[in-house]
């Protein structure tokens, strides 16, 4: 399955006065992939906080991901009908694939942009991994935000199968990925327990009387995204230099967790080590605290 990777770009004023995307500009723009289950249009409001502090961005949508995301056909429909046991349309998926696609994303932005600084959240750790392995001259800087770092092991469940990641809060699983092909949540549950499951895992500091954020998140999730091995190697992926913002109160994935993987990395090259940040709150920033985010990408980008 392949697909056209979607995104968008906010500029400040005046950084796209008189600039159209077939002209090479002198801004640093930041490239944000986000994670599992989640879209571009997670990114939004810390778009528009960077774009106030002069930072542009390009939101993508990883393949399966974004408003043509194919749902299962009974999600929306009364009682779900099915969603437990139809194959999804993403099955087939692969890692390969994903990166093909981020890669071909990042080769049309590099001769439009001084300066590329690739930001992945969570299971987008994996792809932008992938990515500077295969084409490391496409980056120039590289934002772990409490993101997946392969270097130390090659999948992202050999760190949330890890005995440190125990306490982690796990999003419920709808169906067998045996059968399903996919990992699959169900945002818009009726069961209210399964609902405040998500809630905490994704957004437990985010107001419970809110609750359009169920509607932002896809069921289905290719199961390469979490079992696929990254192979990354200190002559490519490790030449770029890469930052680390830890999510001090993250529940889906640990800061115990997160400093594990830093530290294997870095493991891996020692002559260029990963640049630790620290943020509060949980697992999804970008929609919590978005000027807090903002600040601290605006910050590495302007001195990438």
């Amino acid at each position: 399955m392949t697909s056209r990777l979607t995104g968008e770009l906010i500029l400040t004023r005046s950084s796209s006065k008189g600039c159209s995307m077939n002209q090479t500009t002198s801004a640093t723009v930041a490239v944000l992939v986000h994670g599992a289950w989640h879209s571009s249009l997670h990114w939004t409001a810390t778009q528009r906080a960077m774009a106030r502090r002069g930072v542009p961005s390009i939101a993508v949508d990883l393949p399966g991901h974004g408003v043509n995301a194919p749902v299962p056909t009974g999600y929306l429909q009364p009682g779900q009908p099915g969603l437990a046991t139809e194959r999804s349309a993403l099955a087939d998926l692969t890692m390969a694939q994903i990166t093909d696609e981020l890669v071909a994303r990042l080769a049309e932005i590099r001769p439009r942009f001084r300066r590329v600084v690739l930001v992945a959240h969570s299971a987008g750790g994996g792809p932008a991994s992938a990515a500077a392995e295969r084409a490391p001259e496409l980056v120039d800087h590289i934002v772990y935000l409490s993101a997946f770092l392969p270097a130390g092991r090659p999948r992202f469940t050999d760190y949330i199968d890890a005995p440190e990641n125990a306490g982690a809060v796990h999003v419920p699983q709808v169906g067998d990925p045996a059968t399903t092909g996919v990992l699959r949540i169900n945002p818009i549950s009726a069961d209210p327990a399964e609902v405040a499951a998500i809630h905490r895992s994704f957004l437990a500091d985010w107001p419970a009387d809110r609750p359009g954020w169920r509607l932002l998140l896809h069921p289905d999730e290719p199961i390469a995204s979490l079992t696929a091995p990254i192979t990354v190697t200190a002559a490519r992926w490790g030449r770029v230099p890469r930052t680390y913002i830890r999510l001090t109160d993250d529940l889906a994935l640990p800061v115990v967790t997160q400093d594990l993987m830093v530290a294997e990395a870095d493991l891996v090259t020692p002559d260029l080590k990963t640049e630790l940040h620290s943020l509060p709150g949980a697992h999804s920033p970008f929609l919590t605290r978005p000027d807090e985010l903002a600040e601290l990408l605006a910050s590495t980008a302007n001195r990438s």
